[in-house]
């Protein structure tokens, strides 16, 4: 029986902040759906952009309410006045660029009309006044109530994009050293994978940055950021040098059996450093690049000298070897002590 996943503050949060509207406004005696729409859509992934799209959602719900209030005293409840309030709203909101809060403001407008019987000026100022406690307590419960942390999310995040890569790295050079017949849609699919990981994380990162100005508490963890965004990068460069070897013909290889299994056992260790940070050590990680890169030359040598003068194309034995000495380069990167420092106390 699949489990169900409860990823919950955000929808705790929302839920609080539906029951303090609703009970605000009925206190007040104002009807609550308005409000509750408001406040529903004002909890956003940073307390940043729910102060950001608030300031929008405020004038683009008080134009819906206008408009709404307009043609009802035009031509009552009637289905032209449905259409013109949403298609008013709609194009003066585009005009002024309010589309944060265009959804908020349709949906203000077409609902108002159901419930303007007599003082319609008064249902106007009602409307406003329960938009304004649907954005401001929404936005209060976003910073109050588990205030967004994507601090551990995003080094653990990296943490897991590393492990994929390694098993991914090793799972790659294998199906070219030995699979020379094999079928590379399966290693394609795990570059795609790969990649919508590391856009996620950028959007975490994305979102922490959002609530520097907020939040002493994740100003003070700039470098830690920052080391973040460096190590992603090499993640990223990673993800690219592992979908370019998949692009190189790999069926007319010429290396032997001993030569592989050379290849082979360097790529092994640094997917092993990739998925277990703590065993990356540096001195072996500079002998292993030795005998690659050793190779690297040996095989430049067998170029130049071979029957063909000056090659148009690089062969692919040459082209493989290019990208691992890439990707060691890269993982040595990856793991600054600074970075490794990092993760690991995060994991704490």
């Amino acid at each position: 029986m699949r489990s169900f996943h409860f990823n919950g503050s955000r929808i705790l949060k929302t839920g609080i902040a539906i029951f303090l509207t609703a009970t605000i406004c009925l206190w007040f005696g104002w009807p609550p759906v308005f409000a509750v729409i408001t406040a529903i859509v004002t909890v956003e992934p940073t307390v940043s952009d729910s102060i950001k799209k608030g300031l929008v959602r405020f004038p683009a719900s008080a134009i819906g309410s206008a408009f709404a209030v307009l043609f009802i005293t035009l031509f009552g409840n009637a289905p032209i006045t449905y259409t013109l309030a949403a298609v008013a709203t709609i194009l003066v909101c585009y005009r002024l660029k309010l589309q944060a809060g265009l959804l908020v403001a349709t949906l203000t407008s077409v609902a108002m009309i159901e419930v303007i019987h007599d003082h319609v000026l008064v249902s106007f100022f009602i409307r406003l006044g329960t938009t304004t406690v649907g954005l401001l307590v929404s936005t209060a419960v976003n910073m109050l109530v588990f205030p967004p942390n994507y601090r551990e999310d995003i080094l653990k995040s990296i943490q897991s994009i590393s492990e994929r890569a390694g098993t991914m790295l090793e799972h790659t050079f294998h199906t070219i050293l030995f699979d020379g017949d094999a079928n590379l849609q399966e290693d394609q699919e795990l570059v795609k994978r790969l990649t919508t990981e590391i856009r996620k994380t950028e959007k975490l990162i994305h979102y922490h940055r959002d609530d520097f100005s907020l939040y002493p508490r994740v100003r003070d963890r700039e470098t830690e950021l920052r080391m973040a965004e460096r190590q992603l990068l090499f993640l990223h460069n990673l993800e690219f040098h592992l979908d370019a070897l998949l692009r190189i013909p790999f069926q007319s290889i010429k290396w032997s059996q001993a030569e592989r299994n050379i290849i082979m056992q360097a790529v092994s260790e640094l997917a092993d450093d990739l998925q277990n940070s703590n065993a990356y050590d540096r001195e072996t990680h500079q002998a292993q690049l030795k005998i690659i890169t050793d190779f690297f030359w040996e095989d430049s040598k067998g170029i130049s000298t071979s029957d063909a003068l000056h090659p148009t194309l690089f062969p692919p034995e040459f082209k493989i070897l290019y990208e691992l000495i890439t990707i060691y380069d890269l993982v040595d990167k990856f793991f600054d002590p600074n970075s490794v420092k990092a993760a690991r106390e995060a994991e704490k």
